[in-house]
């Protein structure tokens, strides 16, 4: 065995024989002073621990230390009943409270030990019992919450097991302090009871058994009695504190005294207000010299303490500066800067009000719908859009960057308003001549007060937010199939997997990657045909897939079962005139269909491109000319080729196939495209 289990096992053995043996009056002094010491050191280690697990071992301290100190009273007892003496630390203890007056004295010590019971025992008693409570039904919720920390990956396996360890400990430390403060209190009831046995049988014994004078032996055994009871409470009242220091901790980060100086000296406000109040006191009478010497010292600690919290703000704004500065340095932190944001609408510093609530504007509320209206047009997410302020723009000029890269741009008069004729109206209207930026129309602007003229000739009068929104939302639509990407696509899918989770499983990725249903998707896209119909969309391609892995062949697939929407979207009523493709040319077109590994293309001629073309072009105007929106109908094996050719040329052009058109709709012939 190690020396130390022995000695601590010799010295609670050593404890409980002091009980029965005799001790002389030097040996007792000794214990006594030894008593004292580990009294003070206990305490010292309660108010400098930082939680109560660091005194662990407290409530068999406090057991240990309780015996000790009801041992050495018997054995003083013992003396002060039977010799009429117990050593020299008893008897100073005894003349020191009783200097001049023993009946002082003596109620003196008695306050001491009322105070011990009632106050310090009392309290720690309380308060140990409801720590001890609450600690153990907070138990469940504190495991929970370590298990949640430790499946959402915040804390290992072996941190959560030391919390755990951690809360056991706690909850036995206070539980056991609730059994072991009931020590400290018989050990007070058990000091009054023995004070009063040793001034009462010290009376009987000096006066009827040695034959001293009541007077004597009153003086002699109630100096000895209040110097043994003071010897045994003052170590009592100082394990006392400890104990109630202890169990009223709370969580924190430091000890007692740093957490006091801390927490009661932080703010040089309330010194200051504290110092102003003493003043007041002395004003309406109190005595001035110690309030005066209080307020000094209250307002000189607050001011310093000001002074220290200016400095220690410069030195935290220096810090965060230099800290800013080394996260800039750090090469690093340069990846933030290859972010590319899908779109993006910056603008001069005139447009601005345009953008700012506080102003007026509305262009945030407005992206916000164009995101709403595109999601319910063409059913895809629109990416975040960022606005943003450019210097370097005019006052007035706004531009649509998709990708980093300008798009378009455009230039407002700000406070005017843009007029644009339909087509029908004939008298003129004075105005700015000026180009409408969404689709090229030529348009004028004009002021306020001409707004309602300009609407009752039938001018489209619009405001400068609406323009931005307009032209916005047409390059959204534009570059709709660069938007669409393999991330927005997973997210159409899991909302699709919500509810149909079997057309999901089925195709992807058992069929199809993600990457070749984004093609699709875009295809669709690139043709401003609508993609929320997905349950559809997906059916589809599942049906098809296992046949062919071409992207443009499933879109042609996907295009014939969205046949009646897109009818309905780009014809809108039952009748429509239409140009044709001559079948000499159709078969032409499917002949020079080249297919690779990495997709079709066509490989004609360029004097037979440009002549298909120039003839297409004549039907177009003719059908423009006519009011009528130019669509093309060709065979659906030629439709995506035929729409690749003219796609340079005329981006607009609407090419159909005879697959996507609804059988109950009339389709006139009014021209044919031919080789």
């Amino acid at each position: 065995m190690k020396l130390g289990d022995i000695s601590v096992a010799a010295i609670i053995v050593a404890i409980v024989l002091i009980i029965i043996i005799p001790i002389p009056h030097q040996l007792l002094d000794i214990l006594l002073a030894i008593n004292i010491s580990v009294s003070l050191l206990i305490l010292l280690n309660s108010v400098y621990a930082k939680d109560a697990l660091q005194m662990s071992i407290f409530p068999s301290l406090l057991l240990i230390t309780t015996i000790y100190r009801l041992s050495l009273n018997i054995s003083a007892t013992k003396l002060v009943l039977g010799q009429g003496e117990a050593g020299s630390v008893i008897n100073a203890f005894g003349r020191f409270v009783t200097a001049d007056n023993i009946v002082v004295g003596f109620i003196i010590y008695l306050i001491i030990m009322i105070v011990q019971f009632l106050v310090i025992t009392k309290g720690s008693e309380r308060v140990s019992e409801v720590a001890a409570r609450f600690t153990l039904d907070a138990m469940p919720g504190k495991q929970m919450a370590i298990d949640a920390d430790l499946n959402s990956g915040l804390i290992s396996e072996e941190e959560a097991k030391e919390r755990r360890k951690n809360i056991q400990r706690e909850a036995d430390f206070y539980g056991a302090m609730d059994g072991a403060s009931k020590f400290v209190k018989g050990d007070a009831i058990a000091g009054i009871i023995i004070t009063f046995i040793n001034v009462i049988g010290g009376l009987i014994i000096g006066v009827l058994m040695r034959g001293e004078e009541l007077t004597q032996a009153f003086n002699d055994y109630t100096i000895l009695t209040v110097g043994d009871g003071l010897v045994s409470q003052i170590p009592a009242l100082l394990i006392s504190t400890a104990t109630g220091i202890i169990v009223t901790r709370a969580a924190s980060d430091s000890n007692l005294s740093q957490g006091l100086i801390r927490q009661i000296f932080q703010n040089p406000k309330v010194m200051m207000i504290t110092a102003v109040v003493c003043v007041l006191l002395v004003m309406f009478g109190l005595p001035t010299l110690p309030f005066v010497i209080i307020a000094a010292i209250l307002a000189v600690v607050g001011f310093r303490l000001q002074r220290e919290i200016k400095l220690q703000q410069k030195e935290e704004e220096v810090k965060v500066q230099e800290t800013e500065v080394e996260e800039i340095r750090k090469p690093e932190n340069v990846v933030s800067l290859l972010q590319v944001d899908p779109i993006e609408l910056e603008f001069g510093y005139g447009i601005i009000p345009l953008a700012d609530v506080n102003q007026g504007g509305d262009l945030l509320d407005r992206v916000v719908m164009i995101r709403r209206q595109l999601a319910l047009e063409l059913g895809m997410i629109v990416p975040m859009i960022r606005l943003r302020d450019n210097i370097q723009l005019n006052s007035n000029e706004y531009v649509i960057r998709v990708k980093g890269v300008e798009v378009s741009k455009g230039e407002l008069m700000f406070d005017h308003f843009l007029a644009m004729n339909p087509g029908g109206v004939e008298q003129e209207i004075d105005g700015e001549p000026t180009t409408e930026p969404a689709f090229g129309l030529p348009a004028k602007w004009i002021t306020d007060n001409q707004r309602e003229r300009a609407e009752m000739l039938g001018y489209t009068v619009v405001d400068p937010p609406s323009i931005i929104a307009t032209h916005l939302t047409e390059i959204i639509k534009r570059y709709a199939h660069e938007l669409l990407g393999r991330q927005e696509v997973q997210t159409l899918i899991d909302n699709v997997k919500i509810n149909y989770p079997a057309i999901v499983e089925e195709l992807i990725p058992k069929v199809l990657n993600l990457g070749e249903v984004q093609k699709v998707l875009a295809n669709l896209l690139r043709e401003n045909v609508s993609i929320r119909d997905m349950v559809t969309i997906l059916e589809t391609l599942a049906d098809y897939a296992p046949l062919t892995h071409d992207t443009d062949m499933l879109t042609e697939y996907v295009r014939q079962a969205l046949g009646r929407a897109i009818c309905k979207r780009f014809i809108g009523n039952n009748r429509s005139s239409v140009i044709t493709i001559d079948p000499q040319l159709e078969q032409r077109i499917a002949d020079s269909v080249q297919r690779t590994e990495f997709g079709s293309f066509v490989s004609l001629e360029p004097n037979i491109t440009q002549g298909i073309i120039n003839k297409l072009y004549e039907h177009v105007q003719n059908l423009a000319s006519m009011g009528q929106q130019p669509i093309v109908i060709a065979s659906p094996g030629v439709r995506p080729y035929f729409k690749k050719i003219t796609e340079q040329a005329l981006p607009e052009l609407i090419v159909l196939s005879y697959n996507e058109l609804d059988p109950n709709l009339e389709v006139q012939s009014i021209g044919m495209i031919s080789a």
